[in-house]
């Protein structure tokens, strides 16, 4: 009797634990559920600051919504990208992989850590990222990877398969503006200026704001003995870029301030 007696109390402490239990998990389930929403509104004002350039408050929310949620890959690209914005490479690069850690198939996450590693000149590792997106028929827009992808080996001085990527993403999108931007900067750099100028005049044309476009293309003209569209585009430049950036410094010294453009207008 005394067994079964201390038995059913045994049993009545556990079924009182088990209750507490579950009402803990259930709190707990409750608050996660509130942080995650938290998160994600606090996500929601720190993008709307990276779309204002606001790096620096975009980065205190972001950190906020890290902090309620670390687990979310959508604030880590976020994050990464914030501190791209803020010419912070590492702290960038390590956002970025741990997005695509948390989300193996977050493509524009893994986009954007091709261009981290390139920008950091891990050329290597940004051609095998590239290449994996470009392995992925539900992306949207290889075209994109695929350009990065020329870029990436431009810089490594392999102009041909640079040439090839290129044109594998204007087969895609025909007025793709950086591709045919990239296009003509590599025939540039091989001395095939003629069709040099064809891609640079259709790069303009799609993006007519980029005073870098109208640089090379300025460059183009000056190369090809075109020295009043060379004159018109470096001018363009001037207007477009801040008075002290580089660009519009050599764009003024292009336009008769050194030896070199002087000799070209002979």
């Amino acid at each position: 009797m005394y067994l079964t007696k201390r038995n059913a109390v045994s049993s009545f402490l556990l079924f009182q634990t088990i209750i507490v239990l579950i009402g803990l998990l259930a709190c707990s389930g409750q608050q996660t559920a509130q942080n995650k929403q938290q998160a994600e509104a606090t996500r929601g004002i720190g993008e709307a600051y990276m779309r204002q350039g606001d790096y620096t408050s975009a980065l205190r929310e972001l950190l906020k919504a890290e902090q309620l949620d670390p687990e979310d890959p959508f604030t880590q690209n976020d994050l990464g990208l914030c501190y791209m914005g803020k010419k912070r490479l590492p702290e960038s690069i390590a956002h970025f992989e741990k997005a695509v850690t948390l989300k193996a198939n977050y493509t524009p996450a893994r986009n954007n850590l091709g261009v981290a590693y390139l920008t950091a000149g891990r050329l290597d590792e940004a051609i095998a990222t590239f290449k994996e997106i470009t392995q992925d028929v539900l992306y949207a827009t290889p075209q994109f990877p695929l350009a990065n992808l020329g870029l990436a080996y431009f810089r490594k001085g392999d102009y041909k398969t640079a040439l090839n990527y290129y044109k594998e993403a204007l087969e895609i999108q025909p007025d793709f503006a950086i591709a045919l931007y990239g296009t003509g900067r590599t025939y540039l750099v091989m001395k095939e200026n003629k069709l040099a100028l064809r891609y640079l005049e259709k790069a303009v044309k799609s993006a007519p704001k980029v005073g870098e476009y109208h640089f090379y293309l300025a460059e183009a003209y000056r190369l090809n003995g075109q020295t009043a569209q060379a004159k018109e585009s470096y001018l363009t430049v001037i207007d477009l870029e801040p008075q002290d950036s580089e660009l519009a410094t050599q764009a003024r010294q292009r336009l008769g301030r050194t030896k070199e453009y002087k000799q070209s207008t002979d």
